[in-house]
């Protein structure tokens, strides 16, 4: 695929300074760029490294003089990012139904749906426009699949499960399985029914292995444009607002509620029922125990807010030196008495 800078340029409302008739032929980090394609540089150091490296033209903040063709920007990662997105391969894309694929006679797609082989798709499903579906996937009865969304191999959507528009979920999730619920008696752990289901909203990006549980009753919700890392699991009825980051391995625990544009960094813990600020940062292998406030930044197990951790964690840090000066002070103290005993 080629493309001229000029379109690029017009993409990203960017200036060319240099060769304005290059075709750019792909996109690289300044470590691997290719000739012919195009690479960012958001520093020193790595303009520096683009600068030796073979790459056709370089995205900049700033204009310098520079022996390769720049494409002058406000933001170099954020117009590399959408340059990328003209390279991306269209995964999936056949406009066809598999011919191994099992779909229900009342499923209702869109145009230019792509089912790909051992699909199953069950009864009352509604697929939009330009939806892509990948190998091995399964769709549950009752599923609501929005226009432009990417289903990866293997996922698996169970029951009611709503889907917005422009949705990507990436191989191996399972989306609306049963929340964890049980009654304990005296003869043992009897199962709650989980009679909800799930709401993915607009431009919604879930990882590898993420799972999400239905609600028991009503939904569990994922809020528009969160973007989940893989390995994350989101348990029954939990609310998460707009713009979210969940990272790798994060866990929330059952009708948490997240608010708006919460960073969740990896390994972060949330329990149950607490509601978290919107524009809150909680720190990788954090767990929070208790409410957090709108806009605070939280890090710790139990989760404090981060300059109180830090001064704890500091003051531990003294800890040894302390115990051994306190058991010189009890000798002290106690060679003291001895003497006014003896006295």
């Amino acid at each position: 695929m080629e493309v001229p800078l000029k379109e690029l340029a017009e993409l990203v409302d960017g200036e060319i300074i240099g060769e304005v008739e290059l075709i750019i032929s792909g996109v690289g980090g300044v470590e691997n760029v290719a000739k012919g394609e195009i690479t960012f540089a958001q520093s020193d150091e790595y303009l520096t490294k683009a600068e030796s490296s073979l790459a056709a033209a370089v995205i900049v903040a700033d204009e310098i003089e520079s022996d390769k063709t720049l494409l002058k920007v406000d933001n170099p990662r954020l117009a590399f990012a959408k340059i990328a997105h003209e390279f991306e391969p269209e995964l999936y894309k056949t406009n066809e139904i598999h011919s191994t694929a099992v779909i229900a006679d009342d499923v209702e797609c869109g145009s230019n749906v792509s089912i790909g082989p051992q699909v199953t798709i069950e009864s009352g499903v509604s697929i939009g426009d330009n939806v892509r579906i990948a190998a091995g996937a399964h769709i549950g009865s009752q599923v609501k699949i929005g226009a432009e969304t990417i289903i990866h191999p293997n996922v698996v959507i169970m029951h009611q499960t709503e889907v917005g528009n422009r949705v990507i979920i990436h191989p191996g999730a399972v989306i609306g399985s049963d929340g964890y619920g049980f009654e304990t008696t005296s003869e043992g752990h009897y199962k709650v029914p989980q009679l909800g289901n799930v709401i993915i909203e607009d431009d919604v990006e879930l990882g590898a292995n993420v799972t999400i549980d239905r609600g028991t009753t009503g939904s569990t919700v994922i809020g528009r444009g969160t973007k989940t890392d893989n390995l994350v699991h989101i348990a029954h009825n939990v609310r998460i607002a707009a713009d979210c980051l969940l990272v790798a391995q994060v866990g929330i625990a059952g009708s948490a509620e997240i608010g708006e544009g919460v960073t969740l960094a990896g390994k972060a813990g949330v329990v149950g029922h607490l509601e978290v600020g919107a524009n809150t940062t909680v720190a990788a292998q954090s767990i929070i125990t208790n409410d957090v406030p709108p806009d605070s930044f939280y890090s710790g197990y139990p989760a404090r807010e981060h300059k109180s951790e830090m001064r704890i964690k500091a003051a531990r840090r003294k800890l040894p030196a302390m115990v051994k000066e306190l058991r010189e002070l009890k000798k002290e103290v106690k060679s003291l008495k001895e003497e006014v005993k003896e006295g």
